[in-house]
C-alpha cells in the first residue's frame, strides 16, 4: 500500500501490483487504523485481525492459500493498541476478529484473552471445532466478552468431508463430536453460527436436507451457507478445470461464495442452484429462525458452565 499511494500522489499508478514474497509482511509492523476517522453509530461492529492465514489446509479455502500462504500472528501488544484505538471513540465496543480461523494458536489465543479480561468490549470471530475441547480458553472467551463464534463444519455428511483438506482428514475425523461440541460451546453462553459449503464433491442433492436437519437438531444459533468456489490460482480450481468442471475459466466475478463456477460431481448445476435456494429460503424463514434461536436459548438455560468465571477457579 505505501507504494500504491505513493504512485498515487505522483499520477503514476501501475497497471497492478505484487507483494513479493507473497504473506511475507510482518504483523507487528501494521499501522493502527484510522479508528478515529469512523463514526461508531453508522456500524454494528468494528473489526480487528490478531492473526493472518491459518496452519489448515482446507482445499476449499482460498484465503489461506491466496492471501497469506503463511500462518502468522499479530504480538498481543499491537491488538490491544488497536482495540484502545476503537475504545477511544466507544466506550463498550463490539469487535469482529476479522481473521481466517482465530483460536487455532492456542498459546497466542490464551495471551490475547487473558489481556482482555477487564477490557470491557464485546466480539465475536471465526474458528474451528477444536475450541470445544479446550475449557480454558472457552471460559477465557466467555470472560472476556464472546458473545458468538462461527465455526466451519462444512458438512453433516462424512463423505462431503472426505478429502477436504490437502494433507489430513482431520475435520471428518470430529464429525461424530460435531453435535457435541455445538452443545458444549453453547454451555458457556457462547453461541455458535454453523458454517456449511455446498457443492462439495461429495455431495448429492440430499446435501441441502442433511444440513438442515443438522442445523435444527444440534441446536445451532445460525447458519451460514455457500457455494463450493474454486478460486483461480488454488489446487481446488485445477483439479475440476482439468475434468472440464469449471463454467467460465476466469471468471472473478464468480467467486463471490454466493454464485456457481464449477460444476459438482454428483449433481447439476440447476439440482445445485434450485437446492441452495431451497435451503435457504426454510433456514432464514422468520419461523425457521425463531424456531432455531429458540432451541439454543433452550440450551444456554440447560447449560452447567454460562456465568462461572474461569479466572482464580
Amino acid at each position: 500500500m505505501p507504494s500504491v499511494l505513493a504512485d498515487l500522489t505522483e499520477g503514476a499508478l501501475k497497471r497492478y501490483y505484487i507483494q513479493s514474497p507473497l504473506g511475507a509482511f510482518d504483523l507487528a509492523e501494521a499501522p493502527v487504523p484510522r479508528f478515529d476517522l469512523l463514526d461508531p453509530e453508522r456500524y454494528n461492529r468494528l473489526t480487528v485481525q490478531t492473526s493472518r492465514g491459518c496452519p489448515h489446509r482446507c482445499e476449499f479455502c482460498a484465503s489461506s492459500r491466496l492471501i497469506s500462504p503463511r500462518y502468522k500472528v499479530k504480538p498481543v501488544e499491537k491488538v490491544l493498541e488497536e482495540i484502545r484505538a476503537i475504545k477511544g471513540i466507544w466506550d463498550r465496543p463490539c469487535i469482529e476478529f476479522a481473521d481466517d480461523n482465530s483460536i487455532v494458536d492456542p498459546d497466542h489465543s490464551r495471551a490475547l484473552l487473558e489481556a482482555l479480561v477487564d477490557a470491557r468490549i464485546r466480539w465475536f470471530t471465526e474458528t474451528d471445532v477444536s475450541i470445544a475441547g479446550n475449557d480454558h480458553l472457552l471460559g477465557l472467551a466467555r470472560d472476556t466478552g464472546c458473545k458468538m463464534l462461527l465455526i466451519g463444519f462444512e458438512s453433516p455428511h462424512a463423505a462431503s468431508l472426505e478429502g477436504i483438506e490437502l494433507n489430513a482428514n482431520w475435520k471428518m475425523r470430529q464429525l461424530e463430536q460435531y453435535a457435541s461440541a455445538i452443545q458444549h460451546v453453547q454451555s458457556y453462553g457462547i453461541r455458535v453460527v454453523g458454517c456449511f459449503v455446498l457443492g462439495l464433491d461429495g455431495d448429492t442433492p440430499d446435501a441441502f436436507r442433511q444440513v438442515l436437519d443438522f442445523a435444527r437438531d444440534s441446536r445451532l444459533y445460525d447458519v451460514q451457507i455457500t457455494f463450493l468456489t474454486p478460486f483461480p490460482g488454488t489446487s481446488l480450481y485445477t483439479r475440476p478445470k482439468d475434468e472440464g468442471r469449471i463454467l467460465q475459466e476466469g471468471a472473478w466475478e464468480l467467486c463471490t461464495l454466493f454464485d456457481i463456477n464449477h460444476s459438482p460431481k454428483h449433481m447439476s448445476v440447476e439440482e445445485l442452484q434450485s437446492g441452495f435456494l431451497w435451503l435457504g429460503e426454510i433456514l432464514y424463514s422468520e419461523e425457521e429462525t425463531r424456531a432455531r434461536q429458540g432451541r439454543s436459548k433452550d440450551a444456554l438455560r440447560e447449560s452447567s458452565n454460562f456465568g462461572k468465571r474461569t479466572l482464580g477457579r
